[in-house]
């Protein structure tokens, strides 16, 4: 079968140089190696930009869930849809990383060591191949043109006999053309036939040196289409492996990562606890929160100028008076809240609902008061350490950041929050504006 599509393919209507297009297939097995590698690198730019787009996603939707009402284990189920954004992203990278990393220098190593370039342009192996096809076919096209030769004299031959004997048996029935006329025309007759008997001779001579030359022909050129089948084949199964590569880096699923990553989104989904969210809300917003209230107290003159002491760091300025209110309940275990940037108000507390009960000057909270913590505040920094001395004040480190919800009282404290949630009071000379 090979030698009859070789000589189908090579010999097709009697073409010498049919060849080409099996010297062509090495240029274009380079050019597909380039065309595989643009086609990972632009593979490798849109699983970029996705995960990107999931992580700035993630981002904006974890500030938004953190700053917003809902409270909980249903909050951090919410959130865990973020995590879940984040992680899928790193995998995104890595699937990019692996493309451009790996996969594109496989194909980038493999054509270098496959093709040779040529200082005057071309392959080495290209010319090669052209080089043994030409070598191989030289005999035999020199053949072919000899037998192409003959049977063009032939044909000629053929016709220069019918127009003789068409002349003569025109010659026959014109009264104008003498006997001598006839006899010269009758003469050319034989004359064509017998040139028309040599050249067929010669174009069957030729014709069939061409046919003992054809198997030689046929085997030398079959070797020279071998090495190329060869060269092709370590071409065809490269591309076959390098493609299972890329389905491996592609195919998320086959990542035991992948799997991890939802099965902890659903566990954690599934650990919403709806009695747990209702109690917390109850303990610190409703009739189950913390009351301070009101008790008999005795006058104090030296209340205002000689404020209880206390312990403070050294080099930090005194402590104000310690007579402040207890602040709202604890909302540590529902979010960080409020960050130190602008966001959208959509989730944002800003309404301040009225008091259900209760005086609002001073400190006597009650059990349906939307606390301070759902408006915005002011970023502060800690000057030095801080250790609360009482229940409703914060403690800190130097450097540490918070948010300053109420300004500074006539005795000195102001109310902040820390970024884990936590409420309450703390010296306001300890801490300056960021």
């Amino acid at each position: 079968l090979n030698a009859v599509w070789i000589c189908c393919s090579f010999c097709n209507a009697n073409t010498v140089g049919n060849y080409k297009r099996a010297v062509k297939r090495f240029d274009d097995g380079h050019r597909l190696c380039n065309d595989l590698m643009s086609c990972l690198q632009e593979r490798a730019k849109i699983e970029k930009a996705y995960g990107d787009q999931l992580t700035a996603w993630s981002k904006r939707w974890r500030q938004l869930i953190e700053k917003g009402p809902q409270y909980g284990s249903v909050e951090r189920a919410w959130l865990a849809v973020m995590t879940e954004a984040d992680r899928v992203s790193e995998l995104h990278q890595e699937v990019k990383n692996n493309l451009v990393n790996e996969d594109v220098e496989k194909v980038k190593n493999w054509q270098k060591e496959a093709y040779h370039k040529q200082m005057i342009g071309g392959f080495k192996e290209a010319k090669e191949a052209e080089e043994g096809f030409k070598k191989a076919q030289k005999p035999w096209a020199k053949k072919l043109k000899e037998m192409e030769a003959a049977k063009k004299t032939y044909h000629m031959a053929c016709k220069e006999e019918k127009l003789a004997a068409t002349r003569e048996a025109n010659g026959k029935t014109e009264a104008s053309v003498t006997p001598d006329q006839q006899k010269k025309l009758h003469e050319k007759v034989d004359k064509c036939k017998q040139d028309t008997q040599k050249a067929k001779e010669k174009y069957e001579k030729s014709l069939e040196e061409l046919s003992k030359c054809t198997p030689q022909y046929m085997e030398c050129m079959e070797q020279v289409f071998d090495q190329c089948q060869q060269h092709e084949v370590k071409r065809l199964t490269f591309l076959k492996e390098a493609l299972l590569d890329i389905k491996r880096h592609l195919n998320l699923t086959e990542n035991q990562s992948y799997a991890t990553i939802y099965r902890e989104l659903e566990r954690t989904i599934l650990a919403a606890n709806t009695q747990e969210d209702l109690k917390w809300f109850s303990n610190n917003h409703g009739p189950g929160m913390h009351m301070n209230w009101p008790t008999f107290e005795e006058y104090n003159p030296d209340q205002a100028s000689a404020p209880p002491k206390k312990k403070k760091p050294d080099g930090a300025p005194p402590t104000p008076s310690t007579d402040h209110v207890a602040p709202p309940g604890d909302r540590s275990s529902v979010s960080s809240y409020e960050k130190n940037q602008a966001y959208s108000t959509e989730w944002s507390d800003d309404e301040q609902p009225a008091a259900y009960s209760g005086n609002e000057n001073g400190g006597n909270g009650n059990s349906f008061e939307d606390d301070s913590s759902t408006g915005r505040g002011v970023r502060v920094r800690a000057l030095y350490d801080y250790e609360g001395q009482e229940q409703d004040e914060l403690s800190f480190k130097a450097g540490d950041e918070l948010t300053k919800t109420e300004d500074e009282d006539e005795q000195g404290w102001c109310r902040g929050r820390l970024d884990n949630g936590r409420e309450g009071l703390y010296p306001a000379n300890y801490v300056e504006p960021i």
